[in-house]
């Protein structure tokens, strides 16, 4: 038995084993086969996942004008996807999936809400490979309705098996309808600024494919399921700001009920705003704090990480950098984007210079109605320089997020240093300059120092001379140092204009001879909301507040805000008998000065008396009439500010030709002119024009060569005129038709309007194509007359770039329509040289 050699182990069919280990041998054969099988197929499926990168990243970014969009707004792509699926995809800009997020929930068939139903996100700080598959986010949001099923007999996930059911489920089924209705949102390593949304559960129906919520699911009848599951973000917003100016929750409840009863009952998800919503946001609003560390510097730093969406610039505390906050809520946002576009900007500089640790920049647009809208603060303590270029920059970038047509008109300062250069690299158009600062301190000090009615007369006459004269480029500098010289009697007043305004009336000078002049009318509009925040953020009892950071922002976000949202609501005057005084608004003194008659206006030797509207036998004085440093008996004018006596007045003395026209039509008729004239050995429109006449001339010779007939030239002459066939170098246009082509080609174009600030803008109604607001026009004329103006016109406001997008010339030309030595011209000289006293 030892001699014999060792059995074999025979084969046994496979068949014959236990399926267990009948399917462990199949797999182990499987590994030790040729590795032939296994690569073709992982080369196969990297294949066909790069040409799905492929496709997906060559589609377009869609970015829609709107604020908000949904699905419907899109363009949708199908693409290979997981285990051979098809995806419906789609890219749009990751700083817009918010407003993707709220336009789909806004569906007019299924009104609803999604929330965040998981997310992953990769640190900022961990490595990661260049991938072109790689995720930096991903979010997937689910349908608030879905996607468990609370209903009787519906399905709830595994994972969520810990819920137990209330003894009153009265409000669980209709929030859990189990709706599947979701979509994913990417973000990718390649493009981080693109947003890659996977959409294939796009209705809103339960794993049966019936509506579950909705007015198509008819068992939601009667129940919140029938609409939204929470309220509007406009009813949100009113509940918050009502609460922030001191409304009870009864008084909210109380209108609130009213109005639905006045509609028949409940039609849509803000009509179901419960008591329990409103007490909750109340209690919520009465325990928050803005300090949350003692330490200024850390508390702030907490307060804009739990308020991102409120900060579109921050910028910390360090031996480098100057601190710098840029506050801008949703709201403002969208009211920037509404009142800006092809219109104004306005900055309020420096509030609160006396009594806060860091003045506050407001930037401003104006509404409908002529009111400044705030839409963007900026806290720092200095605002001059290079370091205002980052948030203005930062904050274009925001708006062209939202609107990538955005585009300003104009933007006014108040202060002559400001940063112009960088006003006009980031916002792309003309910076005009405000008075409405110089003015209102000089006419509030010179009520205040100088009690002589005659000598307060004089002094205001010499001012508005002064700053008049400098502003037309006939005056100096020097003409400040004869009014103090002149007007040594009053002390009082010289002394303080001595020390305060001298040193840096250089400067104004400098800026006044450099930019264009804003109107009255904005004047008035910025000095109304200069008061208005005066009155609603500086009313605190304990003062020490004023030198936190943390405390500034925190009632800038709310409280102030909530003031100015309450403004432009067009249902504020049901809650006004509930609002406190600081917190009415009213109509600024240019509006009100417009509801005035003129047979309200008594003109005498000296003055001008304006009846009181209110009490017909009380008439308000105005001395020195027909001048902006004009002095009125009134409260309003006594605290240095524009009132609508004054104003009335300017308006009936230039009407009746008693005062000489504005500086700013001064302005806009030296403009004009430089327009209309057309240099011929300068002019961009006549060489234009010629290079289009000499190509249309070539082609017609051409063309008659060929034929052999006069005739069509001859008619051409006969409809064109001569000028328009005749020799290149002799000519093709003459000087009336180069005129006549400047106007028609402003008078027409709807983007752009000459006579104004911006078009339907603040005093946008005086039109160079309009007839009848222009007199007598002439090419080459050295007057304009313009008798049929009753309203100031305002400062021009057209850049040099957009005189040149119009008749499609880069604005990098070495020629311009402006004169080098007008206010307008892009031009300028340096920052150094800018304002060189």
């Amino acid at each position: 038995m030892s001699g014999e050699p060792p059995m074999k182990p025979s084969k046994l069919p496979l068949d014959s084993l236990h399926p267990h280990y009948h399917r462990r041998i199949v797999r182990f054969r499987a590994s030790l086969t040729p590795a032939n099988n296994y690569l073709s197929s992982r080369r196969s499926n990297f294949t066909r996942q790069m040409a799905r990168w492929d496709e997906i990243l060559s589609l377009p970014v869609q970015n829609p004008p709107t604020l908000e969009f949904s699905s419907s707004d899109l363009v949708w792509s199908k693409v290979g996807g997981w285990r051979d699926n098809i995806d419906r995809v789609s890219l749009i800009p990751f700083a817009r999936v918010d407003d993707f997020v709220k336009g789909e929930a806004s569906n007019k068939d299924c009104p609803t809400r999604f929330h965040v139903e998981a997310r992953r996100r990769r640190s900022p700080k961990a490595p990661y490979k260049p991938k072109v598959d790689g995720i930096l986010e991903y979010i997937l949001y689910w349908c608030s309705f879905g996607p468990d099923d609370h209903r009787k007999g519906g399905v709830i996930r595994p994972s969520r098996n810990t819920y137990i059911p209330k003894k009153k489920s009265a409000g669980r089924p209709n929030t859990k309808r189990g709706c599947t209705c979701h979509f994913i949102v990417k973000r990718l390593i390649a493009e981080p600024s693109v947003a890659l949304i996977i959409y294939n559960q796009d209705k809103h129906v339960d794993k049966k494919g019936s509506p579950c919520h909705g007015p198509q699911d008819t068992k939601a009848a009667g129940t919140r399921a029938m609409y939204a599951p929470y309220i509007s973000e406009d009813l949100r917003l009113r509940v918050h700001s009502l609460l922030h100016v001191g409304v009870s929750v009864e008084s909210i409840m109380q209108r609130h009920n009213e109005s639905v009863e006045r509609q028949g009952g409940p039609c849509n998800r803000d009509d179901l705003l419960t008591h329990r919503y409103v007490r909750r946001q109340e209690r919520s609003i009465r325990r928050s704090t803005y300090e949350f560390d003692q330490d200024d510097n850390v508390s702030l730093s907490m307060w804009v990480e739990s308020h991102q969406s409120h900060v579109f610039f921050y910028n910390d505390f360090s031996d480098l950098d100057p601190f710098t906050v840029g506050i801008q809520t949703e709201w403002q946002l969208q009211q920037m984007i509404r009142f800006g576009n092809r219109s104004l900007l306005a900055s309020d500089s420096r509030f609160g210079t006396n009594k806060l640790k860091y003045p506050v920049h407001t930037l401003l647009v104006f509404n409908s109605d002529g009111k400044a809208v705030p839409v963007a603060w900026v806290i720092s303590p200095r605002f001059v320089g290079g370091d205002s270029y980052r948030w203005m920059r930062a904050l274009y970038n925001r708006v062209q997020t939202k609107d990538s047509a955005w585009k300003l008109a104009g933007f006014i300062v108040d202060d002559p240093l400001a940063d112009v250069l960088a006003i006009r690299d980031v916002f792309q158009c003309s910076v005009l300059i405000s008075l409405w600062r110089i003015r209102h301190v000089l006419h509030k000090n010179l009520v205040k120092r100088c009690p002589e009615s005659e000598m307060r007369i004089q002094m205001s006459k010499r001012l508005e001379k002064t700053i008049s004269e400098i502003c037309i480029r006939h005056g100096t500098v020097g003409l400040f140092g004869h009014f103090m010289e002149d007007f040594v009697d009053s002390s009082d007043f010289v002394e303080y204009f001595k020390a305060i305004w001298y040193p840096r009336i250089g400067f104004w000078t400098a800026g006044l001879q450099t930019l264009p002049l804003a109107s009255l009318e904005t004047c008035a509009a910025i000095e109304f909301y200069h008061n208005l925040l005066k009155v609603r953020l500086l009313n605190e009892k304990e003062r020490s507040v004023y030198l936190r950071v943390d405390w500034l922002v925190d009632k800038l976000a709310t409280k102030v805000h909530s003031y100015f949202w309450l403004d432009e609501y067009p249902g504020k005057e049901d809650f006004s008998r509930y609002s406190k005084d600081e917190g009415v608004s009213g109509l600024t003194s240019w509006c009100r000065s417009l509801k005035i008659p003129d047979s309200d206006v008594i003109s005498e030797s000296q003055c001008a008396k304006v009846l009181d509207p209110d009490i017909r036998d009380k008439a308000h004085v105005v001395l020195n009439p027909g001048s902006q440093f004009a002095i009125c008996d009134c409260s309003l004018s006594q605290r240095g500010y524009l009132c609508e006596h004054v104003l009335k007045v300017i308006k009936i003395w230039r009407s009746k030709g008693s005062s000489k026209p504005s500086v700013t039509f001064h302005d806009y008729k030296q403009a004009l002119i430089k327009i209309l004239h057309c240099p011929p050995h300068d002019s961009l429109i006549r060489d234009h024009a010629a290079s289009l006449a000499a190509l249309l001339q070539t082609q017609l010779n051409a063309f008659i060569g060929v034929d052999g007939n006069d005739t069509l030239k001859n008619d051409i002459e006969r409809q064109f005129g001569p000028a328009m066939l005749s020799d290149q170098d002799g000519g093709v246009i003459h000087h009336n038709q180069c005129t006549n082509e400047c106007a028609s080609s402003y008078g027409t174009d709807n983007d752009y309007v000459i006579n104004g600030e911006a078009q339907n803008g603040i005093a946008g109604d005086f039109d160079v194509g309009s007839n009848d607001k222009i007199g007598d026009v002439k090419c080459g004329a050295t007057t304009l007359h313009c008798d049929e103006m009753d309203v100031e016109p305002s400062a021009i406001c057209v850049s040099p770039s957009d005189l040149f997008a119009i008749h499609g010339v880069s604005n990098n030309g070495e020629r311009n329509l402006i004169g080098a030595d007008h206010p307008l011209n892009g031009n300028v000289s340096s920052k150094n040289n800018a304002f060189e006293s």
